[in-house]
């Protein structure tokens, strides 16, 4: 019990080294945008695709309270 306790902290503290971190194309790119969503309910998510590097690319990131975006997840698509 106090092996699993010890695992669940370690992985609770590395969280937020493992985030994904924006990358240029990205939305949040050099911070937040200037404009909020006003429209969108907080917690939805939003599908971001894009070119970086001669790759292609899609993000997602959710919505939250203060509007601002946290990106998620970030796949690379096939080349066409």
């Amino acid at each position: 019990m106090k092996t699993i306790l010890i695992a669940i902290t370690a992985l609770l503290l590395a969280s937020p080294a493992l985030a994904v971190q924006p990358i240029p194309g990205s939305i949040t790119y050099g911070g937040q945008p200037r404009t909020k969503t006003q429209k969108a309910p907080i917690g939805s998510s939003i599908v971001h695709r894009f070119e970086s590097g001669g790759n292609d690319y899609e993000e997602r990131y959710i919505i939250q309270p203060d509007r601002s975006l946290k990106l998620v997840s970030r796949t690379r698509q096939r080349s066409r």
